[in-house]
């Protein structure tokens, strides 16, 4: 099982397949999941001849449940290890929810030539949590209920949360798949309870406003519009003019989980933008 440890002693899980001498194309899973929730894509990709990574982010998944670092800072420093240790060149960095904010954070901070383009999907920049300064945002009662719903039944909480917004499955006339829930559960709880509970500050109260106007490289953000879990008016529409070579690209009645739930209309969106 290919690991590396960190300066501070966490051992990261990572995938990766295809080509070494491919562009390499790494996604960054959202919370509380894993590498795992890539699958798809990184199938896809693998079978248009890139070479595909992705890591369990500290905490998560078969990484170390970490007491201490589960925080934006570390998260794009463990992002810094991994490409160094692979010695990545060109990449495409790909981040979904709390991932998007994992990649804006570590582009922002990467050497020169590690970075080709970035992809935000459903992701939480600018800034989730309501403040003077984010009046549009979402109170932070709502992710004081994430925290108390995951003391108190953490199993119950995972199950509630893909069979419900996550994916839209509460929308009428949804198509559930008790699959992909079963599955968003099982990634999970592979995780750590603590750093799972940490995490929720680092997706919710980080400012990426800095991290989006510094980096220079194109970034697609794609985001749609039925997205419960970050609601498009307070993330995608706010982080798209913050960039310099930002491209926006919706939805209409997408869910957060879009990658999941339509994998055939995201995913040749992500292939042009990578081959453009």
């Amino acid at each position: 099982m290919p690991t590396f440890t960190t300066q501070d002693g966490a051992e990261i899980f990572y995938k990766d397949w295809g080509p070494k001498d491919a562009q390499p194309i790494v996604f960054h899973h959202g919370w509380p999941l894993s590498g795992d929730d890539w699958d798809n894509q990184m199938m896809f990709f693998l079978g248009h001849g890139y070479r595909v990574i992705a890591h369990d982010r500290r905490g998560h998944g078969r990484s170390s449940q970490t007491a201490a670092g589960n925080e934006m800072d570390t998260y794009a420093a463990d992002v810094a290890e991994l490409v160094g240790v692979l010695d990545l060149k060109s990449a495409i960095h790909v981040g979904h929810s709390t991932g998007g904010g994992e990649v804006a954070h570590y582009v922002a901070r990467a050497e020169a030539g590690r970075v080709d383009k970035a992809v935000l999907i459903g992701a939480v920049p600018p800034v989730m949590v309501k403040s003077e300064r984010n009046p549009g945002g979402l109170p932070i009662e709502v992710f004081d209920g994430f925290r108390a719903a995951l003391i108190a039944n953490r199993a119950q909480f995972y199950r509630d949360v893909p069979a419900g917004p996550f994916y839209g499955f509460n929308r009428d006339g949804a198509k559930v798949s008790q699959g992909a829930v079963d599955n968003w559960w099982r990634q999970g709880m592979m995780g750590g309870a603590k750093a799972q509970y940490d995490c929720i500050r680092a997706f919710s109260e980080t400012d990426f406003t800095e991290d989006l106007k510094a980096i220079d490289v194109p970034v697609l953000v794609m985001h749609g519009t039925d997205d419960q879990i970050v609601p498009i008016a307070d993330s995608a529409l706010l982080a798209h003019p913050l960039l310099k070579n930002g491209t926006l690209k919706t939805y209409e009645g997408l869910p957060h989980g879009m990658c999941t739930t339509h994998p055939d209309i995201i995913n040749p969106d992500l292939l042009a933008f990578a081959r453009g």
